[in-house]
């Protein structure tokens, strides 16, 4: 009997790590799972799509009656996610088709992970608070964003995949 492998579904935001999701990508399919990529439109300017291997990829939706080519998702990363998306999620607007991906499958079984990419003063802001509790709600565990990101030699801040891979093992 084979098993086919996990699909895991990797929703993408513009923020800095998304410059090295490469190396998220590796490690999923690696550990043998299928990945398809969804950007933001804005995400999707920052990394070049085709350069990325081990991957497919979709940054918009298809035409209404086309047949959707996304396989059926075992698991959601949501990483990184920025404040202005994990707002946007919670509050239910899906003016992406990654924020629409977020929003079909919040009220499924299908597990999500969010990795939020947030500067700490945004972290202060009230709606950071209550779309974090909202998500937190209805089953969303969102990695603590000082665990989870460091810096890399140019100054950007990037996360720890291995840390977001083994959040992935018991969502």
């Amino acid at each position: 009997m084979t098993t086919s492998p996990r699909s895991v579904y990797l929703v993408v935001t513009a923020a800095p790590p998304v410059l090295r999701i490469d190396g998220l990508i590796e490690l999923l399919t690696r550990q043998g799972s299928q990945v398809t990529l969804v950007a933001t439109p804005t995400a999707a300017s920052w990394v070049d799509l085709d350069a990325l291997t081990g991957c497919r990829n979709r940054v918009h939706s298809g035409l209404p009656g086309a047949q959707d080519p996304l396989p059926r998702a075992d698991l959601v990363i949501a990483a990184p996610l920025t404040f202005n998306t994990l707002n946007k999620w919670a509050a239910g607007i899906s003016d992406s088709l990654a924020l629409g991906v977020l929003n079909e499958l919040l009220g499924t079984d299908v597990p999500i992970i969010a990795a939020p990419c947030v500067k700490p003063l945004l972290r202060k802001h009230p709606a950071y608070d209550d779309s974090v509790r909202r998500l937190a709600q209805c089953g969303v565990p969102l990695l603590d964003p000082d665990s989870i990101t460091t810096r890399a030699d140019d100054g950007l801040a990037t996360f720890d995949w291995s840390l977001i891979l083994a959040a992935t093992a018991d969502p």
